[in-house]
């Protein structure tokens, strides 16, 4: 049997003993502060990248792999005998990444078993799946086996973003200046998630960082009171801020497990320093279970 190796991008938000532990291939996007170059997660880590951006008066901009990029990795893997690939990436939606990769899968099709997967998420809301992927993956599982329980992933877990302060999203061009101003007065706090088709949207606007906690708490007991499910992490610069919102999650739901994880450059370009996510899926679809 063919073994698979599993191929990401930056976005997924992966912390690096995980890539590491379970043999993940990332090609990093890329962010620029003007004239200044940097390859996400590996010439910039967060804590530089968000002290850089409170800094900047202008919103740094992002960039994806080129093909060629993704081709230098694939070729590197094809090489180790009897190997296929899945390569899973952020939203199509969201970002040209996953063309780039489908690029390089086209330009090797006649040497290399390449399957290209639009995650249609972002951040750890597709990295929980890339893990689960690489475990399988080191477990001799096949790539249909592997394949399946991406799909199931995608269908079962939930992610929220709670971001702390409207001004990124405002430079960003996803929201109005007045509109920001508004917001900011009234202590508004959106409630940021990723509809079916990979686009972010804002499932609502709280008054109140205790109140929007509150309602994604509500959010996840309709799809999770009763099942024991694993909770992902996500934060930009305040690690205080995730303990917190781990503190009350676990006060009203079975949670197996707690992965952290740190928002990278690259969506926390759009969300800011302040921001947690929450990602949540039911144990059953982890790869022990499968």
């Amino acid at each position: 049997m063919a073994q698979v190796r599993i191929v990401t991008d930056s976005t997924a938000d992966i912390p690096l003993e995980l890539r590491e532990r379970y043999g993940i291939e990332m090609v990093p996007l890329k962010v620029h502060f003007e004239q200044e170059m940097y390859k996400d997660a590996i010439t910039i880590e967060p804590d530089q990248f968000y002290d850089k951006l409170v800094q900047s008066s202008k919103l740094p901009t992002t960039s994806q792999p080129s093909p060629v990029e993704f081709v230098d990795v694939f070729k590197r893997l094809n090489e180790e005998p009897e190997t296929s690939i899945i390569s899973i990436h952020l939203s199509s939606a969201l970002s040209g990444t996953y063309q780039s990769a489908m690029l390089a899968s086209n330009m090797m099709e006649e040497e290399a078993d390449i399957t290209v997967v639009d995650s249609r998420s972002a951040s750890y809301g597709f990295g929980l799946f890339v893990v689960e992927a690489a475990k399988m993956a080191q477990e001799g599982r096949s790539k249909d086996e592997i394949l399946e329980m991406i799909t199931r992933m995608q269908q079962e877990r939930k992610l929220f973003f709670l971001v702390d302060s409207l001004e990124f999203l405002q430079k960003g061009g996803r929201i109005g200046k007045a509109a920001a101003m508004f917001g900011t007065l009234l202590n508004i706090k959106p409630i940021l998630s990723i509809d079916p088709a990979g686009e972010v949207y804002a499932m609502e606007k709280v008054r109140g960082y205790k109140k929007a906690l509150q309602r994604i708490m509500e959010l996840l007991s309709s799809d999770f009171a009763e099942k024991p499910i694993h909770l992902a992490i996500g934060y930009g610069q305040v690690k205080e801020s995730a303990d917190e919102v781990v503190a009350a999650l676990q006060s009203q739901f079975d949670i197996r497990s707690v992965q952290y994880t740190r928002i990278g450059a690259v969506v926390g370009t759009h969300v800011g320093p302040g921001v947690v996510a929450m990602f949540a899926w039911p144990a059953e679809v982890s790869a022990d279970k499968l």
